[in-house]
């Protein structure tokens, strides 16, 4: 199942590589909200992993992103203890503002067609 969430980026990590074969980066987005006049902040930390981990190079701090994400979740027996870790694993990020842009600038020219009360129209009612 996968999410979206918009949010300021405030923190990117570098590239680690976990394995020979795997590796990971991780980031921090700012979401704020007003629930009832009441301002909220939540920090949400992400990650990228493999090929997904240069997609962070388009965007600097302060950016408004919008991120679309999986949630996964790992458990691992230790000293015969269970732990349980979660994951919000990034696949895409895009411009806020540029999404923006783009709809603006597809949309500026746009007028509704002309509403004409024609009896001689082909419509059936």
């Amino acid at each position: 199942m996968a999410f979206e969430i918009t949010g300021k980026l405030i923190m990117r990590s570098d590239t680690m590589q976990k394995s020979a074969t795997f590796k990971t980066r991780e980031f921090v987005i700012e979401k704020t909200e007003d629930i009832g006049g009441r301002i909220i902040t939540n920090f949400i930390k992400f990650q990228c992993v493999q090929d997904r981990t240069t997609m962070l190079d388009r965007f600097n701090i302060g950016d408004e992103v919008k991120i679309s994400f999986n949630i996964k979740g790992t458990k691992w027996v230790k000293d015969g203890r269970e732990n349980y870790i979660t994951n919000l694993d990034a696949w895409r990020m895009e411009s806020v503002k540029l999404s923006q842009d783009n709809y603006s600038s597809n949309n500026d020219n746009f007028s509704p067609p002309a509403f004409t009360d024609n009896a001689s129209d082909d419509l059936p009612f």
